[in-house]
């Protein structure tokens, strides 16, 4: 995993007008660390969840699914197995959107949510939290429920 260690110095909101003050401490932050490893490595996430969202989110980023501002100029290569070894890159990108869309479904609705935004795009719990509108504290258990159910559609376990 690569490391980009920045110091981030602690601020604490102001009284009332939104300003932030120093408190004097400062902070190592790794700008990589994704929120799922940074979970895991906490004790947060179990091997098997953990796992389950690496899976989920390199079938993502093989599926190719964020936005995309280029177009792709690799050439198709043809071959007579139909191992997934052995598919092109167009078919390799068509089958991890079809093993994504299977572990989304198996999530189910409502933790599927949480799921994409955590593991695909890389918003910390807090943030996730916040934008579902949900109560602080409470996108760790869905989550958790969430990458159980992904890691059975995986079978990792």
């Amino acid at each position: 995993m690569n490391r980009q260690l920045v110091e981030r110095e602690l601020t604490a909101q102001g009284a009332g007008r939104g300003k932030s003050r120093r408190l004097g401490r400062s902070v190592t932050v790794n700008l990589c660390e994704s929120p799922l490893t940074w979970l895991h490595a906490r004790g947060h996430l179990t091997d098997h969840e953990y796992d389950a969202g690496e899976r989920l989110r390199a079938d993502w980023e093989m599926a190719q699914l964020s936005p995309n501002i280029s177009m792709r100029w690799d050439p198709v290569t043809i071959r007579g197995s139909r191992h997934e070894r052995d598919l092109n890159p167009t078919e390799r990108q068509i089958a991890a959107k079809a093993r994504f869309d299977g572990a989304l479904a198996e999530a189910g609705k409502g933790l599927s949510d949480i799921l994409w935004r955590v593991v695909c795009a890389g918003d910390s719990l807090p943030v996730a939290e916040k934008a579902l509108e949900w109560p602080a504290r409470s996108g760790k258990l869905v989550l958790k429920l969430a990458l159980d159910r992904v890691a059975g559609f995986y079978r990792i376990g």
